[in-house]
């Protein structure tokens, strides 16, 4: 399998390229050369797979030769070693809850897939060290920094906007230690994830062979298809049409969703749900893609004001706006609307919702009005744990603490203040 740039200006390269690389030469995010359907008798036979055999056809072609089979099987093995349930939440609305892996949230499975991916291309490379530089508004640095933890012949920088992460989610990136480092920037997640697109095209930091763990990267965003088919899997007995909504940031789990329909998964609806950070809601009612600054909420992991994944989204619709809309809404919530969404769902259902998993529970609710007869799946995408200042005074309740977390909150927070881009150049030296 070849990648190529959506800047349509770089060459061609190799899975393993693309994953090292992270970002093309001219600043254009990797896409597959080829989307190849799967076998019709793969999705006849789906409910009787595990897992790890789903996970595997899914990925396999994306992966091509470049890692062996056996090889692949154990990564995917190892990145799924949790459940993806889905949760009955009210009559043809489920949750599926995307956050019973090491760091309790979504991102763990592309991050455990990204390390070792990254560890089998390093493994005999004796001197030869990787720095995984990403931005997080929320989990991806607690995810990337478990999954690399001890990677060999990786180091890992976290860019993260001060002030603007949960305590927990801040405790999980900053207190690991190793060859994980915390940057604690002066400013929104937008901010951040600049600094990281301007340093892997700073030619006087090559020496560091930089990548990025965020959605950019394909082997991040790739295995976040999973879950689709993983929910498909469950629900296939109720022989409904299928509408999945998802709390949407930066982009990357419903532009998986929608290469997983690429794929031949049948879902016949997405919804993106987003916070008032609503550049793609604007641009469906007008057309025009007008990214603003990032505005922040309690939904902090969708405080993204220029999705970068949402140009991929762009290619498998050849930018026809027309087709787009047939298979892809998307609307905004308020911090208010969420907090009432929270509520409601808790009163009626006795169902925990965290502010992400609200937001998608709107945008499936109101999108659900035009597939009366489907059923919704909202993604739950971190435990509410890791919004307890939210979730326990909205809720008037109090969380037990998930091991996960207990083993994060006695430990002492390590982190480097910055402001600027020169200040992330001197650290990384």
């Amino acid at each position: 399998m070849k990648y190529y740039s959506l800047n349509h200006n770089a060459p061609k390269v190799s899975f393993q390229e693309a994953v090292i690389q992270g970002l093309a030469a001219d600043k254009g995010l990797y896409f597959p050369e080829s989307i190849t359907p799967l076998n019709s008798d793969f999705f006849k036979n789906i409910e009787n797979l595990s897992n790890e055999a789903i996970a595997f056809e899914v990925i396999q072609q994306f992966v091509g030769d470049e890692i062996p089979t056996e090889t692949l099987k154990q990564i995917i093995a190892e990145t799924l070693s949790f459940d993806f349930p889905t949760v009955k939440v009210e009559d043809s609305i489920y949750a599926l809850e995307l956050y019973h892996g090491p760091t309790m949230a979504f991102k763990d499975v592309g991050a455990r897939f990204m390390s070792r991916c990254l560890g089998y291309f390093n493994k005999d490379k004796k001197d030869n060290k990787n720095t995984v530089l990403v931005a997080t508004s929320g989990d991806t640095g607690g995810a990337v920094a478990s999954g690399f933890l001890g990677v060999q012949g990786v180091d890992v920088v976290i860019l993260y906007p001060s002030g603007k992460v949960s305590d927990i989610q801040e405790r999980q990136l900053t207190t690991l230690g190793q060859n994980i480092r915390a940057l604690e920037v002066d400013g929104v997640f937008d901010d951040c994830q600049d600094m990281v697109k301007k340093a892997f095209l700073d030619e006087s930091l090559k020496h560091h062979k930089l990548t990025s763990a965020n959605s950019i990267n394909i082997a991040r965003w790739l295995p976040q298809m999973f879950y689709f088919f993983f929910a498909y899997k469950q629900l296939k007995s109720e022989n409904k049409l299928l509408v999945f909504s998802c709390p949407s940031g930066n982009f990357g789990n419903i532009c998986a969703g929608i290469m997983a329909k690429k794929l031949g998964l049948p879902i016949e609806h997405f919804v993106a749900s987003t916070n008032v950070n609503d550049t793609v809601p604007r641009f469906l009612e007008k057309g025009n893609y007008d990214p603003k600054p990032s505005k922040a909420t309690i939904s902090n992991a969708m405080d993204v004001g220029n999705p970068s994944n949402f140009i991929r989204i762009q290619e498998m619709y050849n930018n026809d706006l027309e087709q787009f809309r047939k298979d892809f809404s998307s609307y905004s919530y308020t911090d208010e609307e969420t907090t009432a969404a929270m509520q409601t769902i808790y009163k009626t259902d006795g169902y925990i919702a965290e502010p992400h998993g609200a937001v998608g529970y709107l945008g499936l609710k109101k999108e659900m009005i035009n597939f009366p007869n489907a059923i919704g799946i909202f993604l739950e995408t971190a435990h509410p744990i890791k919004f307890l200042d939210v979730v326990e005074p909205a809720l008037n309740i109090k969380l037990p603490i998930p091991t996960q977390i207990e083993s994060v909150l006695g430990k002492e927070k390590v982190s480097t203040k910055i402001k600027t881009y020169e200040e992330l150049k001197a650290f990384l030296g």
